[in-house]
C-alpha cells in the first residue's frame, strides 16, 4: 500500500492507494495513524478512493486506528468509501462506528473548531 500526506485546514488528509490487507497495508496503516498522532495531530481524514482490496485484517486495523485515535483525543473520519468497502463495513456493522464522507470540502469542515 502506497500513501500520501496532505493537509488542508487543519486537517491531515492521508490518500491511500492499493490494498488493504494483512501483512502490507494494515501495518502500514498502524504506524501512518501512531506517527500523526505522536506529532499531536488531532483531526485525521483517511482516503480510501484509490484502496483497491481490504480484508478482514483491513478492516480490523481501521477500527483500530479509529479506537487509537479516539483514546489519545483525536478524530479519525473516512472519505471516499468505494463500493466494496462500504459493503464491507455494512456487512460487519461497523459502517455506524465511522464518520465518512463522499466529499472532501465536508469532511474538511465536519470538523469544525477541533482544528
Amino acid at each position: 500500500m502506497k500513501w500520501t500526506e496532505r493537509r488542508e485546514d487543519g486537517v491531515v488528509i492521508i490518500d491511500l492507494k492499493g490494498k488493504l490487507t494483512l501483512g502490507s497495508g494494515d501495518v502500514r496503516l498502524r504506524q501512518i495513524i501512531r506517527d500523526l498522532l505522536d506529532r499531536e495531530e488531532k483531526c485525521i481524514v483517511l482516503n480510501l478512493e484509490k484502496v483497491t482490496y481490504m480484508d478482514s485484517a483491513g478492516v480490523g486495523e481501521l477500527v483500530a486506528s479509529y479506537t487509537t485515535a479516539t483514546n489519545r483525543g483525536a478524530d479519525l473520519k473516512l472519505l471516499h468509501l468505494t463500493a466494496k468497502i462500504r459493503d464491507l463495513l455494512q456487512f460487519t456493522q461497523l459502517i455506524s462506528v465511522f464518520e465518512s464522507y463522499s466529499d472532501e470540502a465536508e469532511a474538511i469542515a465536519s470538523f469544525n473548531g477541533s482544528n
